[in-house]
């Protein structure tokens, strides 16, 4: 039996990853807004012994409001994730929340005070996924009169969550004493104002919330570039990210490990998580009849609204579905690395608009993987044990349905072959991913004094 373990997180997204997912008969049409939803996949995920359930966030619409594939995508209504969790760890015991939040279009303060609030509301169960923000369109929300750019976006980002940790140090873990007796509610010595002066912000704090459970809420970060290579190796505990093929992801996988000496970290603190959506079948029949389901649900206007990243003034409905793209451009500014990956695959594989948009529909370049519950497993045990992963986000196409077929069916095929736990091994999350609980700034500061 293996001695390293391997983690998964189920990466939710309203109906399902596939572009299509909310028309499929197993789908949630109303998920984006619908409570019961949600309590059904947290629920499901923590019998599966997942060690997080994560949804990904935009601070608004990231579409052109004026195209015409706008009103037939089941994405645009949703709920703000740490409301969500804050809810659902109400009705879950050990599965970890990982919430987006994006340190262009939020405050430090208000954010750190927000998660705080989520780790003591889920007894230490809150993660923080650190996005950039890559949409283009959502700048106009926040009274800016452009998007910044990703070298600004990247600076500021560093700074953003070294004041963010910086103000969960505010209070020592053993600040509040409340004695009645004395009359003593907390310790003046353990109270510690930042007092930040930066480029990006000036704070003065401290957070008005103890420190949380987990010290810090788990940081997770998202992205494949240098830029996010190098954020994730200063900051981060658990990477996602998105690649198809085990050569890439072994190469991910030892470039972003061997970054982690230079900020004083070893490669264990940070966990890489490749992004899988899985089809399951009982048969390889089954399995992709499935998958030729959903892909006759995706209308083509919806499916050309998938290329518009990588083309962005281009008029697509003027190109041939059924020929290649008449040119590959050099990724737009301000795209994150996926689009090198994708626009190198289509010119490699000499894809046709309608095959290139298929193929992208299933989770938007993420590793689709269609199969019986036992090839899956295959796929997954030979990332895992072959350093190219040290775990999966998986990202069902189809939700709920897809999401209780991994659980059913893939879940105590890893456990048979001694992959998978058969039981949380501890309360918070961070204990349950093998991660340590961070000391304080000021602990540390005083104890090499």
């Amino acid at each position: 039996m293996s001695q390293r373990k391997l983690r998964l997180g189920a990466f939710v997204m309203a109906t399902g990853h596939h572009i299509a997912a909310w028309r499929h008969p197993g789908a949630q049409a109303d998920a984006g807004v619908n409570i019961d939803h949600y309590i059904h996949l947290a629920q499901t995920a923590e019998r599966g012994l997942f060690d997080q359930i994560f949804l990904a966030d935009s601070p608004g619409i990231h579409q052109r409001l004026d195209d015409e594939s706008i009103a037939r995508q089941g994405r645009l209504s949703h709920f703000e994730p740490v409301t969500l969790w804050a809810a659902l760890s109400a009705v879950t015991r050990h599965v970890g929340f990982v919430a987006t939040a994006s340190t262009t279009y939020e405050d430090p303060y208000l954010l750190a005070r927000k998660f705080a609030s989520l780790d003591h509301i889920s007894k230490g169960r809150a993660a923080w996924n650190v996005v950039t923000t890559s949409a283009s369109t959502v700048f106009g929300n926040f009274g800016l009169d452009a998007h910044p750019d990703p070298a600004t976006r990247y600076e500021r980002a560093h700074e953003f969550v070294d004041v963010v940790k910086g103000l969960w140090d505010s209070w020592d873990d053993d600040a509040f004493v409340r004695d009645r007796a004395s009359g003593l509610y907390f310790d003046p010595a353990r109270l510690h104002a930042l007092n930040h002066v930066g480029k990006h912000f000036q704070v003065r704090g401290p957070l008005n919330i103890e420190r949380p459970p987990q010290g810090h809420p788990v940081i997770v970060q998202a992205g494949s570039s240098e830029d996010g290579k190098e954020l994730a190796a200063a900051t981060a505990e658990a990477i996602f990210t998105a690649w198809t093929s085990l050569a890439e992801a072994q190469a991910f996988y030892r470039d972003v490990k061997g970054r982690l000496a230079k900020y004083g970290r070893r490669p264990e603190e940070l966990l890489v998580l490749p992004g899988i959506s899985p089809v399951i079948g009982r048969t390889p029949e089954e399995a992709q009849a499935k998958w030729a389901e959903l892909q006759s649900l995706i209308h083509p206007s919806v499916g050309l609204d998938t290329l518009r990243p990588f083309w962005p003034d281009a008029d697509l409905r003027r190109w041939d579905p059924d020929q290649p793209p008449p040119y590959y451009p050099e990724p737009p500014k301000g795209v994150n690395s996926r689009a090198h990956v994708v626009l190198e695959l289509a010119r490699r594989e000499r894809f046709t608009v309608r095959q290139l948009y298929e193929y992208l529909a299933g989770a938007r370049g993420h590793w689709v993987v269609v199969g019986t519950p036992a090839q899956i497993a295959d796929q997954i045990q030979l990332w895992f044990e072959n350093e190219a992963a040290d775990g999966f986000n998986v990202m069902p196409p189809v939700l709920p349905q897809s999401l209780d077929e991994f659980v059913d069916l893939v879940v105590p095929e890893l456990q048979r072959r001694g992959l998978f736990r058969t039981a949380y091994e501890g309360t918070t999350l961070r204990e349950n991913l093998g991660l340590a609980r961070p000391p304080s700034r000021y602990a540390q500061a005083a104890a090499a004094a």
